[in-house]
């Protein structure tokens, strides 16, 4: 084990000093020891290093805003240990990771193993969903349903031992890292930018994995320039600790014929230069006319607000609203002036603008929106506490009538989405 500085990540290295590296990336509510069964075979040529999650293994939690973030953090790891070229294989976050430093760093990469990955995983609403969930019930009910989304009903039922060292894995993460996890992914899609990966790929799923299954590893092998598939039989999605001698041997097999440095100076390439951002809207010029062009100098405020709001309210409540063509013109003025110009603003945090949102829809009756920020403001981190909080508080300004109906409203919709899954 390692000493954990706030820019690093807790980390196990085995294996001779001088031989090419391979670093080895955990899924979400697992610990490097996921790879426990790999490492004797990887050991006898390689130096395997082995990292956690904040917050999982007892790392310390310091948690991360996105994937980007985790690579950059593994990359000063490495670092440390004067690691400059590897190897990498990661299992789901792992995965995402490698796809990440493959994007970003790619003279560090020299071949890349994904393994239960996808270049976006489900949707956007399941993981914020899963954040509410764990922040309002604790990881409790992710501890319980692993053992269903890691491994196949057989295994599950012949490897007890396994199953529960799987749920004491889940049970003692940081939930707040954990949360932070699911907010990463969230917002990580690499799906346009999969045929800029040059290194060599082995994508590798089991045949059974329901959370990233074979589809979504025949997305990556066509995006993949050089890439390949590998299904392993009899597995789901923990694939190393179910089925360790296949994937062992496919790892071995992908990582032989790489030969790389891991000491000494690297030859970075130049940067590709990026497109500049955009200015921040200047504030208050005259909004345009219907059918005119924003002022020039000044980004339309649209996408911002598009984006935005999907992030607070959901794909599919914004998919809803702008299906109906009969409401074009109203959604885009909600979409751009309360979400890219107000919404935006720098001038509140979202936790306190989901508070005045609140406090305006009870005031004002408003049962539908209300429902639809009480879902906002759990994914703004508000708790079910504060959200009835407010309510009682609106009770003294807005009205008793008005505050007992938005209590209803805001108790049904806490317990449809705080309700851990069966």
């Amino acid at each position: 084990m390692s000493e954990t500085p706030t820019n690093t990540l807790q980390y196990r290295v085995d294996g001779p000093e001088d031989a090419p590296v391979l670093v080895l990336g955990p899924s979400l509510g697992t610990t490097f020891h996921m790879w426990d069964r790999q490492v004797p075979e990887l050991i006898r040529d390689r130096r395997v290093v082995r990292f956690d999650l904040p917050g999982h293994g007892g790392a310390p939690a310091q948690p991360f805003t996105s994937v980007a973030e985790l690579g950059d953090r593994l990359l000063a790891t490495l670092d440390t240990l004067g690691v400059q070229r590897f190897g990498y294989a990661g299992c789901s976050l792992g995965g995402a990771v490698g796809l990440d430093l493959a994007l970003r760093a790619p003279h560090r990469v020299a071949s890349l193993a994904l393994v239960a990955t996808a270049p976006r995983f489900g949707t956007a609403d399941e993981f914020r969903q899963r954040g509410v969930v764990v922040r309002t019930n604790g990881l409790e009910p992710m501890a319980r349903t692993a053992p269903e989304q890691w491994f196949t009903p057989h295994f599950a039922a012949n490897q007890p031992a396994i199953v529960d060292w799987a749920v004491q894995m889940v049970r003692t993460t940081d939930a707040a890292c954990y949360v932070a996890a699911c907010e990463a992914l969230a917002v990580f899609d690499v799906r346009a930018a999969l045929g800029s990966i040059g290194v060599p790929a082995l994508v590798l799923v089991g045949s059974e994995d329901r959370v990233t299954g074979p589809a979504e590893a025949r997305t990556l092998v066509a995006g993949i320039a050089d890439a390949k598939l590998a299904v392993v039989p009899g597995a789901s999605h923990l694939a190393p600790v179910e089925q360790p001698a296949a994937v062992t041997d496919l790892l071995l097999e992908h990582f032989a014929a790489i030969s790389h440095d891991t000491s000494g100076t690297l030859a970075v390439p130049p940067p590709v230069p990026a497109p500049a951002l955009p200015a921040e809207p200047a504030p208050a010029p005259e909004a345009p006319e219907d059918g005119e062009e924003a002022p020039a100098g000044r980004p339309d405020p649209y996408e911002k607000g598009l984006g935005l709001r999907r992030e607070i309210l959901g794909d599919a409540h914004v998919d809803r609203a702008l299906a109906d063509e009969d409401a074009a013109d109203f959604q885009e003025l909600v979409t751009r002036y309360a979400w890219g110009e107000v919404w935006a603003r720098d001038g509140l945090d979202r936790r306190t603008r989901s508070v005045v949102t609140l406090t305006a829809l009870v005031a004002g009756g408003h049962r539908e929106a209300l429902a639809d920020h009480t879902r906002a403001a759990l994914r703004n981190g508000l708790s079910p506490a504060e959200i009835r909080e407010i309510v009682l508080h609106t009770a003294v300004y807005c009205g008793l009538p008005a505050a007992e109906t938005a209590l209803a409203t805001v108790g049904r919709v806490i317990t449809e989405e705080t309700t851990p899954p069966a």
